[in-house]
């Protein structure tokens, strides 16, 4: 093979490589519930925003998006929503509502209480990821990775938290349950103040409730060593009500944690 011949075959491969590393990751959300669900997409500071901040999903709809390497930021389900379609889709929200007053939540992000799906998405390191139920709970969500090395674990929260809601952190008529830091303020239940460090911050009997039905989930802030995810090169699938169980036709007070769910490993 020529110098040149060999100069353009590297080329070729160096540009082929980058353009792989560089697609980024494509995220799928998917509605399982019986009902329509609104998700919402805030971008943090310094990430290019996706192709919507807010949009409609029908019951069994589903619809996809490509983030560039690097992205990150979180998704939610906006539940119990009515937009006027004749009105520029103005509208509220009982759960999740993104304050925006129309179907976009244009950089807001969710009212407590919301199930978030937070992503920070590696551009040369892997992809951390994680359900968090410190801002409380309105639905139920899974993240489950496609393709991609390492740990690669599903992760989320099955359980109907709005059945076994306290009375004293339900809101929306029983369909969210507040966090006990929204509900109560304290700086204990909200890791603040004298309480502002690992040490000093301690699960309190109210996130016990929440990491005891969702193990995989963020139940408080300090709850790392359980609830971040990491996986590299993969695309990730974001579904609503994952299980029949967590639908609102045929909610059982008795349904089972994210562990009975298909172990989804890195391939």
């Amino acid at each position: 093979m020529s110098s040149t011949s060999s100069a353009s075959y590297d080329f070729y491969y160096i540009t082929l490589i980058f353009l792989l590393m560089a697609k980024g990751t494509t995220f799928t959300l998917v509605n399982r519930c019986d009902y329509t669900v609104w998700p919402g997409i805030l971008s943090n500071a310094g990430s290019s925003g996706l192709d919507t901040t807010g949009f409609q999903l029908q019951p069994r709809a589903t619809r996809s998006f490509q983030d560039q390497p690097g992205w990150s930021g979180r998704f939610w389900g906006r539940t119990g929503c009515s937009f006027d379609p004749k009105d520029t889709g103005v509208g509220r929200c009982a759960t999740g509502d993104c304050g925006s007053n129309q179907i976009e939540c244009n950089g807001a992000g969710a009212a407590p209480p919301a199930t978030l799906a937070e992503f920070t998405i590696g551009s040369s390191a892997p992809d951390f990821y994680d359900v968090s139920l410190v801002d409380g709970y309105n639905l139920p969500m899974i993240v489950q990775p496609v393709g991609g090395s390492g740990a690669c674990g599903l992760t989320g929260c099955v359980t109907d938290l709005n059945r076994k809601c306290p009375n004293e952190l339900r809101a929306g008529d029983g369909q969210g349950c507040k966090s006990a830091c929204e509900a109560f303020g304290n700086p204990e239940y909200c890791c603040s103040g004298a309480y502002g460090s690992p040490d000093t911050c301690r699960p309190s009997v109210y996130s016990e409730m929440f990491k005891n039905a969702c193990p995989r989930s963020y139940s408080y802030a300090y709850d790392d060593a359980t609830s971040i995810f990491t996986c590299s090169g993969a695309d990730y699938t974001i579904t609503f009500c994952p299980s029949v169980t967590s639908q609102k036709s045929s909610r059982d007070s008795s349904s089972s944690p994210i562990s009975g769910l298909p172990h989804a490993g890195g391939r």
